[in-house]
């Protein structure tokens, strides 16, 4: 079993292609920059997924998504060179590459205070955050898709993604993004308010 988490598996994909080195070009930072934001931003996305999956029916929405629009075709392998190039290219992948559709269904109408929290984080302005996880967002589903859709279990990956959400949360970023009462933790209140829909039906 691979215990390596999720957000750091796809951190060392990005780290040993070109992935890195396309981002910090479309976002017009420096490779280093790119790395810490990225670092940040992977672990901010699969954990808030990572809640939406611990809800009813949640898990199986996501694995559903995945399935439906994210699923690599002809059963081929993670393609993030081909993914990543529609992605910055504009292409039109329909949902699959909709980063900021996917956004929506991640933060609920969160999507502004995450790129906010990530700014914090790294010091980055905040337009860039926005657009660096828009960027990711297409990507980690993917790579999710890869990763639990041919199997279709959604307690797998609901078990994963939790374990994300936990790792997440300890880093505080993600409790910071995701608490909807300012009560500085995430209690049934946040996920009830973000809850509604996420992942679920057609946009």
């Amino acid at each position: 079993m691979n215990t390596e988490s999720l957000a750091a598996s796809l951190f060392q994909q990005l780290q040993q292609g070109q992935g890195l080195h396309q981002v910090s070009q479309q976002l017009g930072i420096d490779q280093h920059q790119a790395s810490g934001a990225v670092g940040a931003a992977l672990p901010l996305l699969l954990g808030a997924m990572g809640r939406n999956a611990q809800q009813p029916q949640g898990a199986e929405a996501l694995l559903g998504a995945l399935q439906r629009d994210h699923a690599p075709a002809g059963g081929g392998g993670f393609d993030l060179g081909g993914l990543l190039g529609s992605v910055l290219g504009g292409g039109g992948g329909g949902n699959a590459t909709n980063g900021a559709g996917i956004l929506g269904h991640v933060f609920g109408g969160n999507s502004d205070r995450a790129a906010q929290g990530l700014s914090q984080a790294t010091g980055l302005d905040s337009s860039k955050t926005s657009q660096l996880l828009a960027i990711l967002a297409p990507i980690v589903m993917s790579y999710l898709a890869q990763r639990f859709a041919s199997g279709g279990n959604p307690s797998q990956l609901s078990q994963a993604l939790g374990q994300e959400a936990q790792a997440a949360s300890s880093g505080g970023l993600l409790t910071s993004v995701l608490d909807q009462d300012g009560d500085g933790q995430l209690g049934i209140g946040d996920l009830v308010k973000l809850g509604g829909g996420l992942f679920g039906g057609k946009r």
